[in-house]
């Protein structure tokens, strides 16, 4: 439970901070922003967790994302991880691609070498993570949403839909709703879990709820400018599966919204808010 700060700044009344720690699971120094909002001694804040997309760290968020303001008024700690374990050793694509390796853990446990030893991600946000937060800050783990964007809101999807009894809300912003069904998926699932398809469900959204998992609602934006809505988020995907099984999802298509954090800032206080309302 070791804690290292790298940095602290105030903001919104509240304290904005970014922290290191050896992390058992990736078996790496890992990176995390949270930040938390001003409080009395001993009180307990709920905890809205933000997992963002491929090439991005904790401080893309952080640093674009202005959402302080609204996790000051709605009093929620909002916690930013990295996306993959990182560091000298660490094995990334042989061809120094953005879609897979540093940067592009897809929020999995991977099975095939090399990466098996490193890329716990499922397990770092599901179970070491949450650990450290609630050891450390003011965080009710009793309350707790998640939300992401593009392979964050896959990994969003797929970590509520595992566990429905930890999250009371889910949301994404642009996500991969079926790595079955498209390439980035269909990359990142065969080098982290092999060529078995039946093994990739575990970590497909539109998969999960068709066999049977579901969580009270959901909540995507997804604009309607976005250079990657066709050929790899496909939320039309999820509505189909969402309206077959009864899953309620709010999809919101936002009118010329790319996939840039211009989209994000616009609408991630509208999520603290909806997230806020359920947790």
């Amino acid at each position: 439970m070791t804690l290292g700060t790298v940095s602290t700044n105030k903001a919104f009344g509240g304290t904005q901070g970014v922290y290191t720690h050896p992390s058992t699971e990736t078996g790496t120094e890992m990176t995390f922003s949270v930040f938390v909002p001003d409080h009395a001694p001993g009180e307990k804040l709920p905890v809205l967790w933000y997992l963002s997309g491929l090439t991005c760290t904790h401080a893309n968020v952080t640093e674009k994302g202005e959402f302080r303001a609204a996790c000051a008024e709605h009093r929620v700690i909002f916690v930013a991880p990295d996306t993959s374990p990182r560091g000298e050793g660490v094995p990334d694509d042989a061809d120094g691609a953005y879609d897979f390796g540093l940067g592009a853990g897809f929020y999995v446990n991977a099975t095939e070498e090399p990466f098996a030893k490193n890329y716990r991600m499922q397990a770092y946000i599901e179970s070491e993570l949450p650990d450290l937060i609630a050891a450390h800050f003011p965080a009710d783990m009793a309350r707790q949403g998640i939300t992401g964007h593009s392979m964050g809101g896959h990994g969003a999807l797929t970590i509520a839909l595992r566990n429905p009894d930890r999250f009371k809300s889910v949301s994404a912003f642009s996500p991969i709703v079926s790595p079955l069904n498209c390439p980035w998926g269909e990359k990142a699932l065969t080098g982290y879990i092999g060529a078995d398809r039946n093994t990739w469900r575990q970590y497909d959204a539109c998969a999960m709820i068709e066999d049977g998992a579901s969580v009270p609602d959901i909540l995507v934006d997804q604009g309607t400018g976005d250079n990657f809505l066709e050929g790899q988020l496909k939320p039309e995907l999820l509505q189909a599966i969402c309206d077959a099984k009864g899953q309620k999802l709010t999809l919101r298509m936002q009118e010329g919204y790319d996939h840039s954090y211009y989209f994000i800032s616009t609408f991630l206080a509208d999520h603290v808010a909806w997230h806020a309302a359920r947790m």
